[in-house]
C-alpha cells in the first residue's frame, strides 16, 4: 500500500510508527497541505524512521502523480477539510487529524464526500491506543463497575509558545476541537451512549499572549439514558511538570468506579474491598489498526462515523461556549 503524508503540524508519527514492520506498506510522498507549512523536518524525521518519500510543494499534484491508496492528513486545523475532501474524491482512503473541520458547514462536506465514496476514514483519536484506555475498556466490556452514569475527562496541556496558527479562531478552530476532542472521543467511546446536549464555557484569560486561544474550558453533556458527562480543558500546565500532558478520566458506574491517571488504572467496586491497581493490557498502534481495515482485515476501532460525531460534539460544544447555551444534537 502506498501512503503519502499531507501536512506536518498535526500527529504525523501515528503514521511513522504505525508503518513499522509492515511490509506491504511504504511511506512514499510528502507534502505541505497548507500555504506556509513547511515539510523539512518531517522529511528529516521519516528519513529517521528508514522511509525515503518523494517531497511535494502542492499535494493536489502529489495525489495525482503517485496515486497512493492512503493520505494522511496532519496540516493546519483549518484546512484538514479541504485536503481531506480531496482526497475522498479520487477515492483515497484518509487518516485525518482531528477536528475533520473547524466548521459545522465544511463537517457537512466532509461527510458528503465520504459517503459518495467507497473507501475508509478515521480521525487520528490515538488516545485510545494508549494503554490505560484500553485497560479500561476492557473493564467496562467486563462490567466491572456495572452501568455507567457518570464520567469526568480531563486534558491538561503545558502552553509554551504556540505558532502563529493557535492565536487565530479561523485557523485553530478552538480549544475544545483540538484539546478537548480526545476527552469528547473518550466519553462517547466508552459510554457507547449517543450525544443528547452540550452546555460549554471558555475563556482566553491567563493565555500568555495567545490571541485567540482558548487557555480554560469545561463542557457537560448529557447522553442518553441520562448519562452525565463533563470534560475539563486547559493549557495551564505547569512548565515545571514531569509531562508535557495529564491526562485523566474517572467513570462511575452503578457498582464500582474505574479512574485513570498518569498511566494507571484503579478500580473499586462492590467485588472486593479496597482500590485495586489494575494492570494495563499492551499498547497498540492507531496507523496499523487502519492499515488492517483498507486490507480489509477487521474494522478500525476509530470508525468513520465516531470520527465525524466527535467533531460534530466537539464544534457544538465550541458553539454553546461562544453563545452561552445549551445546544442540541439531533435525534
Amino acid at each position: 500500500m502506498k501512503v503519502c503524508l499531507i501536512g506536518s503540524t498535526g500527529h504525523t508519527g501515528y503514521v511513522l510508527k504505525g508503518l513499522r514492520g509492515q511490509t506491504d506498506a511504504d511511506l512514499i510522498g510528502i507534502a505541505p497541505g497548507s500555504q506556509g507549512e513547511e515539510t523539512e523536518s518531517l522529511l528529516k524525521l521519516a528519513g529517521d524512521y528508514g522511509y525515503t518519500p518523494i517531497q511535494y510543494q502542492h499535494y493536489t499534484q502529489m495525489l495525482d502523480d503517485l496515486q497512493p491508496d492512503i493520505a494522511a492528513v496532519a496540516c493546519h486545523f483549518n484546512d484538514h477539510a479541504a485536503v481531506a475532501i480531496e482526497a475522498l474524491n479520487r477515492g483515497i482512503h484518509v487518516f485525518v487529524e482531528k477536528p475533520i473541520a473547524t466548521t459545522l458547514e465544511d463537517l457537512d462536506l466532509v461527510r458528503a464526500a465520504y459517503d459518495k465514496s467507497n473507501v475508509h476514514l478515521a480521525a487520528m483519536l490515538g488516545i485510545r491506543y494508549e494503554d490505560w484506555f484500553l485497560t479500561v475498556q476492557n473493564l467496562l466490556e467486563e462490567r466491572s463497575i456495572g452501568e455507567i452514569r457518570l464520567m469526568n475527562a480531563q486534558k491538561s496541556y503545558k502552553l509554551g509558545k504556540r505558532s502563529a496558527l493557535y492565536t487565530k479562531r479561523e485557523t485553530y478552530g478552538g480549544t475544545i476541537p483540538w484539546v478537548g476532542s480526545h476527552a469528547i472521543d473518550w466519553m462517547h467511546a466508552l459510554s457507547g451512549e449517543k450525544f443528547y446536549s452540550v452546555y460549554a464555557a471558555h475563556s482566553t484569560k491567563a493565555n500568555n499572549g495567545h490571541g485567540d486561544l482558548e487557555s480554560t474550558a469545561l463542557c457537560h453533556f448529557t447522553f442518553s439514558h441520562e448519562v452525565f458527562g463533563s470534560a475539563t480543558i486547559d493549557y495551564l500546565r505547569p512548565r515545571q511538570a514531569s509531562s508535557h500532558d495529564d491526562d485523566r478520566i474517572r467513570i462511575v458506574g452503578t457498582t464500582g468506579v474505574l479512574e485513570a491517571q498518569a498511566g494507571k488504572v484503579l478500580l473499586i467496586n462492590d467485588a472486593q474491598p479496597g482500590i485495586r491497581e489494575m494492570p494495563l493490557l499492551p499498547k497498540r498502534e492507531i496507523f496499523t489498526d487502519f492499515l488492517q481495515q483498507v486490507r480489509g482485515e477487521g474494522p478500525c476501532k476509530v470508525t468513520a462515523e465516531q470520527s465525524f460525531l466527535v467533531t460534530e460534539a466537539c464544534l457544538k460544544a465550541r458553539i454553546s461556549a461562544d453563545e452561552g447555551r445549551i445546544v442540541y444534537f439531533e435525534a
